[in-house]
This record gives C-alpha cells, sequence and structure tokens, in this order.
C-alpha cells in the first residue's frame, strides 16, 4: 500500500471528498461507506451524495475512515468531520492536527490465549 494518505476532507464548497491513492479494495470500502465515483478529466471525483446534512455525512466519512484504517491504509480524516459525528477520539489515534484536549486512545492491552487442558479419551464401552 501506498504511505502517502487517502484524505477525507469537507471541501470549500460544503461537499465531503476523497483524495489520494486509491486503489481497488480501497474504492470497494469507500463505496461501501456511501461514497460516489464520477470520471472528470483529471481523474476520479469521489465525493459523499450532496444534501444529506453534515451530520449524517460526518457520520459516513468517520465510518469509512474507520474502514480504511482498519484495512491498513493511513487516512487523514478532517478533524471537523470527528465532532459532530459524536467521536471525541481520534480514529487508531489520529489525526494528530486535532486540538489538545482531544484524549489519547486508551493503551491496547494484549491478553495471552487462555490455556487449554488436553485430555486423553477413555476406553470405550
Amino acid at each position: 500500500m501506498d504511505t502517502e494518505p487517502i484524505r477525507i476532507a469537507r471541501k470549500s464548497g460544503g461537499e465531503v471528498e476523497v483524495e489520494g491513492p486509491v486503489d481497488e479494495f480501497a474504492f470497494r470500502i469507500l463505496d461501501r461507506a456511501g461514497f460516489i465515483f464520477r470520471p472528470t478529466l483529471r481523474g476520479m471525483w469521489i465525493r459523499l451524495h450532496f444534501d444529506t446534512g453534515h451530520e449524517h455525512e460526518n457520520q459516513q466519512a468517520t465510518h469509512a475512515a474507520r474502514m480504511l484504517s482498519a484495512a491498513g491504509y493511513y487516512v487523514d480524516l478532517d478533524p471537523s468531520l470527528l465532532p459532530a459525528a459524536g467521536h471525541r477520539s481520534p480514529v487508531n489515534g489520529w489525526p494528530p492536527r486535532t486540538s489538545p484536549s482531544m484524549p489519547s486512545p486508551p493503551p491496547t492491552v494484549v491478553l495471552p490465549p487462555p490455556a487449554v487442558a488436553v485430555t486423553t479419551p477413555g476406553p470405550r464401552r
């Protein structure tokens, strides 16, 4: 995967757009999250539907960012898309450019697998 992030941001016109290296798998994730794809002379224009309301757009954008991040993509989510969606914590510890008042995610605790008792079968009757 590319090291350049996939950027999800609200543009000056109010629309939520995606820019950056979007391969076939990322395309499918964004499609699943509700983004639409329109061919242009410069490439593909990836955006959410217009007029669905800022709160719903924020929820869709945050959902897409979480799915992309879970799939291993580096995602740059516009911080203005987080608070209205009800997500106070950054997605996977990012974006670092959000306000310092946001709490950091809790440390990940890895537990060992449970012990499994091995038994031998008894005689058959």
